[in-house]
């Protein structure tokens, strides 16, 4: 018999090789630690925990805590007009152009808007929204002096970051402002309100029927934009949902 060759061995070794490669391992292994860092010796690597190239594990740094919006919950004001004076001066608030709420205490209806609008500069709501808003409180056979108006940020806010406004606390004080307004119903435009609520974004706001926050349930209505109510086809669901809604 002839005995193996260099030439059968080196195909063999090959072959194996191949083989290995073929299943996915195309690298060596060992389980004894190696000496990665310069002067290391493979029990100091074993001991230190160095990693691959060097490069040692370090922890992530703590989370930063945002500021929360308001300031201490506890220095709120706790009655409407002090708040209204409060939400024109607290310095955690934007600083930019505030245009302060408006309407009494307990009222017959609160309506709530995301922001001001741009052309707000003494009276929310003084600009074209404001406008469909007065015709359709017309309609509905409510007086203006009988309405809280409203909006969850003090100042005109080009694309809020709704999510890290929420993360620093703009829910609390909004749910405060509502429980000390007291109003008899609340009207909702925006689809960023209802989740400061506590309502499920993924559900449609129509699926919010009441306000319900400390034992206090007020009736509430939720619908999208008031800009998005003057196209007639929106005007005309939004209508009969009031409808239904108020019994009328």
């Amino acid at each position: 018999m002839q005995a193996p060759t260099n030439l059968d061995a080196k195909r063999a070794i090959t072959g194996a090789l191949d083989w290995w490669r073929e299943a996915g391992v195309d690298c060596a292994f060992s389980d004894e630690a190696l000496p990665w860092l310069a002067g290391e010796e493979p029990e100091q690597a074993a001991q230190t925990g160095a990693t691959p190239l060097g490069i040692q594990s370090v922890a992530p740094p703590p989370p930063i805590e945002m500021p929360k919006i308001g300031g201490d919950k506890a220095a709120w004001p706790q009655d409407l007009a002090a708040f209204d004076a409060w939400w024109m001066d607290e310095p955690s608030l934007d600083t930019g152009l505030r245009i302060p709420p408006r309407g009494p205490a307990q009222a017959k209806l609160m309506v709530l808007v995301e922001q001001p609008e741009a052309q707000d500069s003494a009276s929310l709501l003084s600009g074209p929204q404001g406008k469909l808003l007065s015709a359709m409180l017309q309609a509905m056979g409510i007086a203006q002096d009988e309405v809280r108006i409203a909006a969850v940020l003090p100042c005109c806010t080009p694309s809020p970051d709704w999510q890290t406004l929420s993360a620093s606390g703009i829910g609390d004080l909004l749910l405060h402002h509502l429980q000390i307004s007291a109003p008899q119903r609340l009207i909702i435009f925006g689809s960023n309100i209802p989740p400061l609520l506590g309502h499920d974004p993924a559900q449609s706001p129509a699926n919010l029927p009441d306000f319900n926050h400390e034992g206090r349930i007020i009736p509430l209505l939720a619908d999208r934009s008031l800009d998005a109510l003057t196209r007639a086809k929106a005007k005309s669901a939004f209508w009969q949902r009031w409808l239904d809604w108020s019994g009328k």
